[in-house]
């Protein structure tokens, strides 16, 4: 299985956009415009992209929709994309967008039977990302923590035919500081589909041991932008 580093683009107020631990009103405007941001990433080699849409994970369905369209339109990688996918309308209409991979969120602890009927639709097309805070998934943006741990819906969702999930440690994600090695281990040991993790990253040797953690890959967000990691420097270490 080749380990893929996956370049975060998160859209608000169609602004490329980070935010620290989650938090809407911690947010740092990175580029005015996601498009050329994706092309960048994929010009320094990245092999696929991570599009979320804050303010439709916010709001419930997609706002951003048409920056996503046009993300496709330029680059010639695969793009998967988050925020706002709760009902099978909407799940179709990003697929035909162009996107290659539908991330769920929400809709898996509140209506998992909608999640159920997705994979039986579109199969790989469809992934779960858990977004957990103390070990607790949250929803709608992060704004909310269930009261759902992670590892209990990660095996809920394999059952009814998940084929990916995508893990973030809510409390790391954007401090430039480690990923939870811990949890991360943990959840790989506790399902048998493919698991990409995101998180605290903030130099390339975290990339090296999530690898040997037997992840398929990780989101990079923060660290990309502030120049922590170069993707160009990833090849000397087999990672691109």
């Amino acid at each position: 299985m080749e380990f893929q580093v996956i370049p975060a683009i998160d859209i608000r107020g169609g602004r490329c956009v980070r935010l620290f631990q989650g938090r809407y009103d911690q947010e740092t405007v990175f580029a005015e415009d996601p498009v050329e941001v994706a092309l960048q990433w994929k010009v320094q080699g990245a092999q696929r992209l991570h599009v979320v849409d804050l303010d439709g994970a916010l709001e419930g369905r997609p706002r951003n929709l048409e920056i996503v369209r046009r993300i496709v339109a330029a680059v010639s990688i695969p793009v998967e994309f988050g925020g706002g996918l709760r009902d099978l309308e909407t799940i179709q209409s990003v697929l035909d967008a162009g996107v290659d991979r539908a991330i769920l969120g929400t809709v898996a602890v509140e209506h998992p039977e909608l999640v159920r009927k997705a994979c039986e639709l579109h199969g790989e097309a469809i992934a779960v990302s858990l977004d957990a805070r103390e070990g607790m998934v949250a929803v709608r943006g992060w704004t909310e923590t269930s009261s759902k741990p992670a590892m209990e819906l990660a095996i809920s969702m394999v059952k009814l035919g998940v084929r990916r999930l995508v893990y973030t440690d809510i409390s790391r994600d954007g401090t430039l500081t480690e990923p939870n090695w811990e949890s991360t281990a943990q959840l790989v040991a506790g399902v048998d589909v493919p698991v990409v993790a995101s998180g605290g990253i903030s130099r390339a040797d975290q990339l090296v041991r999530f690898r040997s953690l037997g992840l398929e890959g990780t989101i990079v967000g923060k660290a990309l932008y502030t120049g922590d990691i170069k993707l160009s420097d990833l090849h000397q270490l087999g990672l691109m």
